[in-house]
């Protein structure tokens, strides 16, 4: 459970107080004892007031206790690993959808389609038969299902590729977006001279603004696919949400996102997965290494277009671009 200590009162330890560590250990291994509690019921018939007496605990202070500590109610939880369950039993084995939905603890098949397209943006026989593999669905708590092993290996790794691919991306964004603050309107909507068009579905990128734009656009729209949110508007935001102040707003929230689910993707080893993208009519599934380097590439073609656009506005850009600048930073910080 990362981030659970950071609850804690912080007193000095070097004063011999160890009342610290022994909050710390609490809250962890109550944290571990909550979690159990839900992962065990999933092939047993509990509500809350079961979950509760599971824990020998009334159902009021379970219910504040696991909001607490996990950051998801009992209930809520349960109900999501038993849809990741179904997920995987979907993708992996031979199971009718009828008796996944059973497993799942749904009374009807159709009651199981519903929550499972809501929870995964297509139906469960879609979902099987466009071959997704990517069972686990967004949540801050990092608590998932997981069949008979321990999906999290590579906690506590040194900095890696995604690392430094993903935190480049980021922080070269970000530098772009500080230096087009000093910027006017018109120079920011100056016409481009050489206009570039960069995806076939999309027009030319026709200023310095919508190159910033569309490459906030592209972390936001593959954040909403990966997390299940609502699309984003493209190219037909308001002008309060194109300045440099609010693309750089944007651009952290969908960052947050983006990283939260790659990082636990990472984490696992689990590149070659296959995603459901609710937000393509008809729904797609992209393998998430594909999906990632996609990313990667193409804003990164577009952070060229930038750089040389702003030094063509006399705005003085320190480097190039290179991920060796944001190890470099790394280092000097």
């Amino acid at each position: 459970m990362t981030g659970t200590p950071t609850r804690m009162s912080i007193w000095d330890s070097r004063s011999g107080d160890r009342r610290l560590w022994s909050g710390i250990f609490f809250v962890v291994d109550e944290a571990q004892r909550l979690r159990e509690v839900v992962l065990d019921s999933l092939d047993q018939e509990r509500d809350a007031s079961g979950l509760a007496r599971h824990a020998f605990r009334s159902r009021t202070q379970f219910y504040r206790l696991f909001r607490a500590i996990i950051e998801e109610t009992p209930v809520a939880m349960r109900r999501r690993l038993l849809l990741e369950r179904a997920a995987w039993q979907l993708s992996r084995t031979q199971l009718s959808v009828t008796d996944i939905s059973l497993n799942a603890s749904y009374g009807s098949l159709e009651a199981f389609t519903r929550a499972f397209r809501k929870a995964f943006g297509v139906s469960p026989s879609l979902y099987r038969r466009i071959g997704a593999t990517h069972t686990h669905l967004h949540t801050t708590n990092g608590i998932h299902h997981h069949c008979g092993k321990d999906d999290t290996k590579g906690a506590g790794r040194s900095m890696d590729l995604f690392d430094i691919f993903s935190g480049q991306e980021s922080w070269h964004t970000r530098r772009l977006l500080d230096l087009a603050k000093a910027l006017n309107d018109e120079q920011l909507d100056r016409p481009l001279k050489n206009q570039v068009k960069v995806f076939p579905w999309d027009g030319p990128d026709q200023s310095l603004r919508q190159i910033l734009d569309r490459m906030v656009q592209t972390k936001e729209v593959w954040a909403a696919a990966l997390t299940g949110s609502s699309m984003p508007l493209i190219d037909n935001a308001p002008p309060e949400d194109r300045t440099p102040s609010a693309m750089l707003a944007r651009l952290e929230k969908a960052d947050a996102a983006f990283h939260s689910v790659l990082t636990d993707v990472r984490n696992r080893s689990a590149w070659e997965d296959t995603f459901v993208d609710a937000l393509c009519e008809p729904p797609e599934t992209f393998t998430f290494g594909g999906m990632f380097a996609h990313v990667i590439i193409f804003n990164a073609y577009r952070r060229m277009l930038a750089i040389d656009t702003l030094r063509r506005l006399g705005v003085k850009v320190e480097g190039f671009g290179c991920p060796e600048e944001y190890v470099a930073s790394l280092a000097n910080a």
